[in-house]
């Protein structure tokens, strides 16, 4: 992420460049502008989530009484289907009596609360009371003791994209002077191939998303979903999920639709805006605003989503595309390394 961060950031740093500002004066203001975007926007979303967590209490009854009515509808369509299938004889018919098996002594004297007889060779019944767990364990064990990883390694990311700006010359020049000869031209071109398609992908998918929050917001509000602007920005970001992102992307939209609506025609409704938004813009915004810069062919897009979401999860998922393109770009400036590059073009 960091690395990806400090390409889209290079240009920014370029800029301040022309006009006489040192590299790493360029690249702490950039970082810290690139900081209180992020800041801000982290700020947006937890002020309307906030107001979602207060709520929470009376969407939770809404749902409860939305599954209790599918449930009793799922029960009575069951048993019709039953009453259709199965014929009205056999339905009808007394089940078989059971003949019921003779109580042990064992049996009658816990019906009858005496004391239990002893049983010869028997094990004792041993009862392990549970012991309390310490209070560190709780604040450092499991799923706490993960997000603290995250959020350590996360705080680098920063730091890592200042320096990478910061020392970017001196990282250069001394990248390339592991090569020789032709070999550093080669080096170079595939630097510059990589940076032009990591920018372009995310530029391109920046700029998708915001299209798709601003019509998806646009929609929730006309259908005066609640917190249109935060579940619409969810609903269009997470339309730029390969493979998985429509049903990411209807996912807020029958979410907001749950505390307002009762009747299943304008959840239809809804979820088919949504997709047909979501299916616009992948289908012929996405070739033309991403397409062109990538150059992969499906099949070989298809393969990369499964290799990078098994290696990073979530995020190989999210950055399969520019990674591929990025080592397509490799292949495409080495002699040698040309016939992998035709082979993962389009």
């Amino acid at each position: 992420m960091a690395f990806i961060t400090a390409f889209i950031l290079e240009p920014f740093v370029g800029l301040l460049i022309r006009i006489r500002v040192p590299r790493a004066l360029g690249s702490f203001v950039v970082c810290s502008l690139a900081l209180c975007v992020v800041y801000l926007a982290g700020l947006g979303v937890f002020t309307q989530v906030s107001g979602v967590v207060e709520e929470f209490p009376k969407y939770a009854q809404r749902i409860n009484n939305i599954a209790d009515r599918v449930v009793a509808a799922t029960d009575s369509m069951e048993q019709k289907l039953k009453d259709l299938v199965v014929p009205k004889r056999l339905s009808e018919q007394p089940a078989p009596a059971v003949p019921a098996k003779p109580l042990t002594r064992r049996q009658r004297a816990a019906e009858s609360g005496l004391p239990q007889p002893a049983v010869p060779g028997a094990v004792p019944e041993v009862r392990i009371r549970a012991e309390s767990v310490p209070l560190a364990a709780l604040l450092f064990g499991g799923w706490a003791m993960s997000v603290y990883e995250i959020l350590l390694m996360a705080s680098f990311i920063p730091f890592l994209v200042y320096f990478m700006l910061s020392w970017r010359d001196h990282l250069l020049l001394s990248f390339l002077q592991l090569f020789q000869g032709q070999g550093r031209i080669v080096a170079s071109n595939s630097l510059n191939g990589i940076a032009r398609i990591i920018r372009a992908f995310v530029v391109g998918n920046t700029l998708l998303g915001l299209l798709l929050a601003i019509a998806t917001t646009l929609v929730f509000w006309l259908f005066r979903l609640p917190y249109p602007i935060l579940l619409g920005s969810l609903s269009g970001f997470l339309s730029l999920f390969p493979y998985i992102g429509l049903p990411l992307a209807i996912l807020p939209a029958l979410l907001g639709a749950v505390a307002v609506y009762d009747n299943m025609t304008a959840y239809v409704i809804i979820l088919t805006v949504v997709a047909f938004l979501h299916l616009v813009a992948m289908n012929l915004l996405y070739p033309k605003i991403v397409g062109p810069r990538v150059h992969l062919n499906p099949l070989v897009v298809t393969v990369a989503l499964m290799f990078w979401s098994v290696l990073w999860g979530a995020l190989g998922l999210l950055f399969a595309i520019p990674l591929t393109a990025g080592l397509k770009a490799v292949c495409d400036n080495v002699e040698r390394l040309e016939p992998y590059g035709r082979l993962l073009g389009d």
